[in-house]
């Protein structure tokens, strides 16, 4: 569940399901359209995944993972997230945690099995690769609203699909990224494309979002993630499947503690 400010919550009041979006600038309209879809997706509680990690180097050569994912969302704040290593044999046993936060800086920690030992990410650090992936620690927390400011910048299409092109500009420390553009599908509300800029403004990363599938007549969740480092050539594709919700996850899943009895 999200948390949102005064200022958000006053855009989510302007809203209705048959009202049009009506706003005075770019980013009051940037800002609304957003929350909407950032508001279609509260009630899921928890759910779990599996994922397969591609790696593939600027050669061409492939590291294949294959991983568990496990999500609680928060009353009032971000979802927590957890995500555990199952193979190859030398990442088994590995598992990131994710608090999310709206204001607050995320805090993250990361097992390691080697050292039998559970390693706190620092907030200055979140710039750096998540398992050697093209993905950075910043990317795989839940992204709030409150986040990022944000601008709309026209309309476009995605291989037929009309969408709502959004700038996000990072409103919290130490980002990697001086920001990022969003290519929104304007039915599903859910992104298909993101452009990920670094600290000179220079384009960095994009991230492909594709087979989407409604769960519970209202979740929306990608079964394929492609991230393309444009500067190195190198790619990291997630591969969704057996999506669960309702399963019965609560906080204490969601310790540092938890991290080291992974199974």
């Amino acid at each position: 569940m999200k948390l949102l400010t005064p200022a958000v919550a006053a855009v989510v009041l302007a809203f209705t399901a048959t009202t049009p979006i009506h706003a005075q600038t770019p980013e009051e309209l940037g800002l609304e359209i957003v929350t909407k879809a950032n508001a279609q997706d509260d009630g899921f509680g928890d759910s779990t995944s599996s994922m397969i990690m591609t790696l593939v180097n600027r050669s061409g050569k492939k590291n294949v993972r294959r991983i568990r994912s496990r999500v609680l969302e928060v009353a009032n704040d971000g979802d927590k997230s957890m995500t555990i290593f199952d193979e190859p044999k030398d990442v088994k046993g590995t598992a990131s945690l994710t608090y999310s936060h709206a204001t607050e800086a995320d805090e993250q920690w990361l097992y390691l099995p080697a050292l039998k030992r559970v390693k706190r990410i620092s907030s200055k650090n979140k710039t750096g690769a998540f398992m050697g992936s093209e993905f950075a620690f910043e990317d795989i927390g839940s992204q709030e609203v409150e986040k990022y400011t944000y601008k709309h910048l026209g309309e476009d299409e995605i291989d037929g699909v009309p969408v709502h092109v959004i700038e996000s500009v990072p409103a919290y420390k130490y980002s990697g990224y001086t920001r990022l553009v969003g290519y929104m599908d304007k039915e599903k509300l859910v992104n298909v494309k993101v452009e990920y800029f670094d600290r000179k403004n220079a384009l960095l990363k994009v991230l492909t979002m594709s087979g989407y599938q409604q769960y519970k007549d209202k979740f929306w969740r990608a079964d394929k993630l492609e991230m393309v480092n444009k500067q190195t050539g190198k790619s990291t594709t997630l591969e969704f499947s057996d999506y669960q919700f309702g399963t019965g996850l609560a906080d204490k899943d969601f310790s540092s503690n938890a991290l080291k009895k992974i199974r």
